[in-house]
């Protein structure tokens, strides 16, 4: 959790004591245990994903799932239609989230699908699943990856490496996760088709003419990638 997320957090924490401190000394009446208050358990970490998140699709969704829940749990909406529309709904959400993110970022696509196409055989492939992988390449060992962690972990360390082309790192998570430390004198592209996960990329690019890029190609699925 980024800091950000931490401050979020530390506020919901702050407004709910100051609550209970004034309902306490009589100041004020407000019920928290309202009827359907446990949404709330689904709607303010969505809400605060939607703040500190660069991938909106995961928050999105719980929050339409935690604001429809609560609206049938008080009767504002008939729970029939909530069930009828809440899988078309997320659906929907999910379809135009990839569309859209395919169509902001076709040039890093392009970028990758041509560094890929003429690189496919020096990609080094690393799996784990149901099972924890951790590397540490060296100054000219790093020539493109192939990640894949499924129930399972990977760590990876490029500190060391000193790149002589852009190169791809192509990764997918399914309920598992994969961290990536890259040189400090790199910049990193992301694209990234999530569902119920995320990538979070702490790099800051830098300006300089001639700085090699990684790129990422990152497919999350109840899973989540962190390149630092």
């Amino acid at each position: 959790m980024n800091k950000l997320g931490n401050i979020l957090w530390g506020l919901v924490f702050v407004i709910l004591a100051v609550i209970i401190a004034l309902n306490s000394l009589g100041i004020t009446s407000i019920n928290i245990f309202f009827n359907g208050w446990w949404t709330l358990f689904i709607i303010v970490p969505a809400f605060i994903s939607l703040i500190k998140d660069k991938d909106k699709t995961p928050g999105i969704i719980f929050l339409l799932v935690g604001v429809a829940l609560l609206l049938g749990v008080r009767d504002i909406i008939d729970f029939n239609i909530i069930k009828k529309l809440i899988l078309p709904a997320v659906l929907l959400i999910i379809g135009l989230s990839i569309i859209f993110k395919e169509t902001i970022s076709s040039n890093i696509s392009n970028k990758i699908k041509e560094i890929n196409k003429n690189n496919n055989t020096s990609n080094k492939d690393i799996t784990a699943i149901f099972s924890g992988e951790e590397l540490k390449f060296g100054k000219d060992e790093f020539k493109g990856l192939n990640l894949t962690a499924i129930f399972g972990g990977i760590d990876i360390s490029l500190k060391e490496c000193e790149l002589d082309k852009d190169y791809v790192i192509n990764t997918k998570t399914v309920f598992g996760g994969i961290d990536i430390i890259v040189p400090e004198n790199v910049n990193v592209e992301v694209k990234s088709t999530s569902i119920f996960g995320g990538t979070d990329n702490k790099v800051v690019n830098s300006s300089e003419q001639n700085t090699k890029t990684i790129y990422v190609n990152a497919v999350n699925i109840f899973g989540g990638l962190d390149i630092k």
